[in-house]
């Protein structure tokens, strides 16, 4: 759950901040996210 947090915190946070972004550039940062995920899963267990 925790993992799910700082995933949400950060979408929420990208569109927030950058809310004239374009479409590749937010499947850029979901991609970039994702990977932070399961990186954090990997430290976490």
């Amino acid at each position: 759950m925790k993992i799910y947090l700082i995933w949400l915190i950060g979408v929420i946070t990208w569109n927030f901040a950058v809310p004239n972004a374009a479409p590749i550039e937010d499947v850029v940062v979901a991609i970039l996210l994702s990977f932070l995920s399961i990186a954090l899963k990997k430290i976490i267990k």
